[in-house]
């Protein structure tokens, strides 16, 4: 096959960090070539030098056998890339049909044709399998939801090199299928996909060519057919892993019930949902994405409101009207997505940690530096944040250790119940690992964990019991360890009646 895409001693320094070290790298025409690696390795910069998003500091770009210097991703869709962004860069206020076709629409004259865009959009949908209301508003869309408008974005520009972040982060079962499928038509059809992802089994089925990166440089470029998981890990990380998942221990016998819900319910979001978490307890929420998994930890954190229902905490009723309230009653939140959600972008690790403790470090209005830093420094070194200082910008850390300054934050006020939403999306499997082994040991602490996983395999790995949720209710109540994948995937998509 003709290389499509040529880069010849790329490197890229952010600050005090060699994001990309002298990169060669060739990738051919009509292929789906996957760059993996750790946070940090320097697959996303390297995904976004191809598609003009990042200007290397040196070396050469050769596109169908032709130099090219793009300086922004418009230039490098006028040469045919286009990049599916790991963080969503849609535009809230307007429609998905607007936003797909942004910068591409049709005109008469000054004037949008919006039923050319319509038609347009419905041979996009029927061409992907991909569906999202064409008039909803993508300010009021779940995170699932706009991960799809963002694929439809990129499918859109009918480009001849498409980069794909972490392009099923955000998917079900059957949408990351679809897509699968998707990838393998464009690349038969002459297209040429970069698929960045942290799902290694993904990258096995779906790509061609692998790519492993680490500490900014290539370790090496091989067919998949000649790679497994453990060599991937292996390759990315330097060591081997031996085991997923940390060992699980049960909950003590006499382990006391320490939340409890009972016919919570909420307009157009769950209805009437019974479960309970006892101390030690990981219960893990999972379903399709829209199943209402999420909608009830925010009720759960005072977050949202609930129309009827009722909840207890250690035997006292436990009715938050606000995630302040929540906090003091023992509660943390590790939120879905880190950076929409969860950081201050503009801030440091320390303040991205202290922020919302504020009053255990002063007193009469007056902050006490020393002890904030003092704190920040404890609580990285607890779930093993990777930064030389806290006073460092979050925007400098990897994508795996931001998501360890979530639960550094979560931890401060030692809570007796975390919730986690989606807790590992978007971090390498060195970084699940880690955050993987801080649960359960937590839990082993007697600490309550209630968590939404969309990830079967996680789900299995780390609960003590599984709640199934399918259109806002509560179908199935599984033992973690007798479940099976077959059983949770039937009962997230059944319609109707609750199995047990």
């Amino acid at each position: 096959m003709a290389a499509c895409v040529e880069l010849t001693g790329i490197s890229k320094r952010f600050g005090g960090t060699q994001a990309l070290a002298g990169v060669d790298l060739t990738v051919e025409r009509g292929t789906v070539h996957a760059l993996v690696g750790e946070n940090g390795a320097g697959k996303s910069t390297l995904g976004k030098v191809i598609a003009g998003v990042v200007q290397p500091d040196s070396g050469e770009y050769m596109l169908a056998g032709r130099a090219v210097h793009l300086s922004s991703p418009r230039q490098a869709l006028e040469a045919g890339v286009t990049m599916m962004a790991q963080e969503l860069s849609l535009v809230p206020a307007r429609s998905v049909v607007e936003n797909v076709y942004l910068g591409i629409e049709d005109h008469s004259g000054p004037f949008v044709r919006g039923k050319e865009l319509d038609r347009r959009f419905a041979a996009l949908v029927e061409e992907t399998g991909i569906g999202v209301n064409p008039r909803a508003s993508v300010g009021d869309l779940p995170i699932g939801d706009r991960q799809k408008v963002e694929i439809l974005r990129a499918v859109a520009r009918d480009a001849g090199v498409i980069v794909m972040d972490e392009p099923t982060a955000r998917l079900t079962g059957d949408e990351t299928a679809a897509l699968k499928s998707l990838i393998r038509r464009l690349a038969e059809s002459g297209r040429t996909i970069i698929f960045v992802s942290h799902f290694l089994g993904e990258v096995l089925d779906i790509a061609d060519i692998v790519t492993v990166m680490r500490d900014g440089e290539i370790v090496r470029t091989s067919p998949v057919a000649s790679e497994t998981e453990e060599s991937l890990i292996e390759g990315m990380t330097g060591r081997s892993f031996t085991a997923n998942f940390p060992t699980r221990r049960p909950p003590a016998l006499d382990a006391k019930e320490l939340l409890t819900i009972q016919g919570l319910s909420r307009e157009s979001a769950f209805s009437d949902v019974d479960l309970m978490v006892r101390e030690g307890e990981i219960v893990v929420i999972t379903g399709l994405v829209g199943s209402g998994r999420s909608e009830v930890l925010h009720a759960v954190f005072g977050d949202a409101s609930v129309d009827s229902g009722s909840m207890t905490l250690s035997g006292q009723v436990f009715a938050p009207r606000s995630p302040s309230q929540a906090l003091r009653s023992g509660l943390a939140f590790v939120p879905e997505s880190r950076k929409e959600q969860g950081l201050f972008l503009n801030m440091s690790v320390e303040s991205n940690i202290t922020m919302p403790h504020l009053r255990r470090f002063g007193s009469f209005g007056f902050v006490s530096q020393g002890a904030a830093l003092g704190q920040a420094a404890t609580s990285v070194e607890a779930v093993g944040v990777r930064t030389e200082k806290v006073t460092t910008p979050i925007t400098s850390l990897s994508g795996g250790n931001q998501q360890k300054v979530l639960f550094a934050r979560a931890l401060v006020e030692d809570p007796v119940l975390l919730l986690a939403d989606e807790p590992t999306r978007g971090v390498d499997v060195a970084a699940k690992r880690a955050i993987y082994d801080l649960l359960v040991s937590l839990a082993e602490r007697g600490m309550g964990i209630l968590m939404v996983s969309s990830e079967t395999e996680e789900v299995l790995g780390l609960a003590h019991r599984v709640i199934v949720m399918h259109e806002g209710r509560v179908v199935a109540e599984l033992d973690g360890e007798s479940a099976t994948e077959e059983q949770i995937m039937n009962a997230a998509f059944i319609t109707s009646g609750r199995a047990t």
